[in-house]
């Protein structure tokens, strides 16, 4: 498949009722045919790996197809070169979090892109620093304490940025990766606890709300039993 008979496959798929509805969560590509994630996967399916069209597809600017070039890209080859360029391209939260979820959070660069990435200053690029922290905590089975627990003096600084959607990603890091285990909870409450005394309203609501669900009976009641 090349990608005339991909965006002919979109433009038949087109939803374009959905548009305004996904305006009102954040999405808000330039480009966008309305069409839902899980036909994209089942799309990406058919198309299969394919790191050629990936990056034809990324190129054409459409959310449909850039989120499509997350889904079939070929991990290995994959360049850091390539998720520098892709990482400036993003816009909006949710082209961000799918290139994190679906091909960026599975390279070996994972966690040094999640700091280099935490340390700029454009809204969705340090966003997808701490989307990175976050989805690592969860996909990442075999990695050490240590490795987020180096992530902790970033997701203090980040705290204190008080735009949406990367606070947004600093409380979603916190969580999950107070989630892993119990000595990682007991670690990111007392850095919620120290979040929660800086003086910025942002920092004050990433710290509440992450202590929220970390010391959440289901929380804690897991955490417990996984330990044993």
């Amino acid at each position: 498949m090349d990608s005339k008979e991909v965006l002919l496959k979109l433009k038949l798929a087109q939803n374009p009722n959905s548009i305004e509805g996904m305006a009102k969560f954040g999405i808000t590509p330039d480009k966008t045919f309305g069409i839902k994630i899980p036909v994209l996967r089942k799309m990406a399916k058919e198309i299969g790996v394919d790191h050629n069209l990936a990056l034809e597809l990324w190129g054409l600017g459409y959310r449909e197809t850039m989120i499509l070039a997350s889904m079939i890209d070929d991990l290995t080859q994959v360049t850091e070169q390539q998720m520098e360029s892709w990482v400036n391209d993003f816009s909006y939260w949710e082209i961000c979090d799918q290139a994190i979820m679906n091909l960026f959070e599975k390279k070996e660069q994972a966690y040094d892109k999640a700091v280099e990435w935490s340390l700029r200053e454009e809204e969705f690029v340090k966003r997808a620093g701490f989307v990175m922290m976050a989805r690592l905590a969860v996909s990442d089975k075999k990695a050490q304490d240590e490795q987020f627990q180096e992530f902790f003096p970033h997701i203090l600084r980040g705290a204190k940025d008080d735009r949406n959607f990367v606070k947004k990603a600093v409380n979603w890091a916190i969580r999950q990766i107070g989630k892993r285990n119990l000595s990682l909870n007991k670690h990111t409450i007392q850095l919620s606890k120290e979040i929660q005394s800086i003086d910025s309203k942002s920092a004050k609501w990433i710290a509440n709300d992450a202590l929220r669900e970390l010391l959440s009976d289901p929380v804690q009641k897991r955490l417990s039993k996984n330990s044993k």
